[in-house]
């Protein structure tokens, strides 16, 4: 079969990758594949609802770590806006803590990047038939290290530290006393067995927490 053959019906996949040169060389790649056509690209995650209400991807092909929101957010998003689109996670972080999270906001495969072409395509065709594709690494990382310990507002308050803002500042952003804030910044320390907030937010970042 000739290589610019392609189906009538094409499986429409939406990009998004900060990284222009890694962008630029998945759509390639992809679209070399007969079944495969990239129909949108975009570099932060605040574009990915819009273009993919533009664009009707079948299926969604995130990052992770995006300018804006992240690619986990924008998975949550577009589960509640185009619930037609299945969504696979694509990083460079292969992060337990990532996946269960992923996994949470309804994404239907998770890889990593370091994996040749020919495997993300087989799992964009994969996800579109219903099946869930995770790397087996991953997964198996992810069984033996449990849940977050953090909950949803120690998160939110580590992360509204993470630029060096002061106790008031957080208390001010999360509508929160500043009592609260210390009370949430000790707890997140105290799970993350760490010294202080900034290490406590680079632990929690680390094991794909935040």
């Amino acid at each position: 079969m000739p290589r610019e053959y392609r189906p009538a019906k094409s499986i429409r996949v939406l990009l998004a990758e900060d990284q222009g040169m890694m962008r630029g060389a998945l759509a390639l790649l992809l679209g070399m594949e007969t079944d495969i056509e990239v129909v949108a690209q975009v570099g932060t995650g605040d574009a990915i609802v819009g273009a993919a209400l533009e664009s009707r991807p079948d299926v969604a092909l995130l990052d992770i770590e995006l300018p804006g929101i992240s690619g986990l957010d924008a998975a949550a998003l577009l589960r509640e806006e185009t619930p037609d689109c299945r969504v696979l996670i694509l990083t460079t972080f292969g992060r337990p803590g990532y996946l269960r999270r992923a996994m949470e906001a309804g994404a239907a495969g998770f890889l990593v990047k370091d994996g040749p072409v020919e495997e993300l395509a087989r799992a964009i065709r994969q996800v579109l038939t219903g099946e869930v594709v995770i790397d087996p690494a991953l997964a198996a990382a992810a069984l033996g290290a449990g849940p977050s310990p953090l909950t949803a507002r120690e998160c939110d308050v580590l992360k509204a530290s993470a630029d060096g803002a002061t106790v008031a500042d957080i208390a001010a952003r999360l509508h929160l006393s500043e009592s609260t804030v210390r009370n949430y910044l000790s707890s997140a320390i105290g799970k993350t067995s760490t010294r202080n907030r900034m290490e406590a937010m680079r632990e929690a970042r680390h094991q794909g927490w935040l």
